[in-house]
């Protein structure tokens, strides 16, 4: 009897991960970001100006019923600030590697749907760069000692709206980073990435089961 409970069990669980399968559904996404890094040091707080870079990538849309959804992505995206701390003027333009993990509420029509979506995200740092006041364009350097820019790992949340009109989606979200990115040793200066972004995306029809 205990092996023909196990046996149901995987036979269970292989007919759930082929109908899953059958769903998912892989896609694309691009648009632009409205980006800013807050900095605060020793207990000073700067405006940064907002520059204006792109993201790109690819998405999967996993349905789990009617309304409810899973969209992981894997995404290339440009990120960054402008600041003024006295006379010096820094621009950072990091390029991270983001992989956000949104649940996606929709509702409406087969031909329009509002959808509304959060989630945590992850990055890694791999490239940009920086220009100080009267100096060249540098690349930027991660890490963690007193000579790198930023840290290379940043975790925070998005969250955001779009319509869905024929299959593509129009969507408008908000990242607020978690963590401090600074490099610096001392708990006095903290940064973190902020960013609006402006997403055109769709997916392509799953598998046929």
């Amino acid at each position: 009897m205990k092996s023909n409970l196990i046996s149901s069990l995987l036979i269970l669980i292989m007919v759930s991960f082929t109908t899953i399968q059958a769903q998912i559904k892989p896609g694309y996404i691009f648009g632009l970001n409205f980006s800013s890094v807050t900095l605060k040091t020793s207990g000073l707080s700067s405006r940064p100006e907002t520059p204006i870079g792109i993201h790109f990538g690819g998405v999967l849309e996993i349905p789990l019923n009617r309304n409810f959804a899973l969209k992981p992505a894997l995404i290339l995206s440009a990120k960054g600030s402008n600041f003024k701390i006295d006379s010096v003027e820094i621009s950072l333009s990091p390029i991270y590697v983001e992989v956000p993990f949104l649940a996606v509420y929709s509702f409406g029509s087969d031909l329009v749907k509002v959808s509304l979506f959060a989630g945590p995200y992850f990055a890694f740092g791999m490239g940009g760069y920086k220009i100080e006041t009267g100096g060249e364009i540098q690349n930027l350097s991660y890490g963690t000692g007193g000579r790198s820019d930023l840290k290379p790992f940043d975790v925070g949340l998005n969250f955001g709206a779009g319509v869905n009109i024929y299959g593509l989606l129009i969507s408008a979200q908000y990242g607020m980073g978690l963590i401090n990115i600074s490099p610096a040793s001392t708990i006095d200066t903290v940064m973190k990435n902020k960013v609006i972004g402006i997403s055109i995306s769709s997916v392509f029809p799953g598998k046929r089961g």
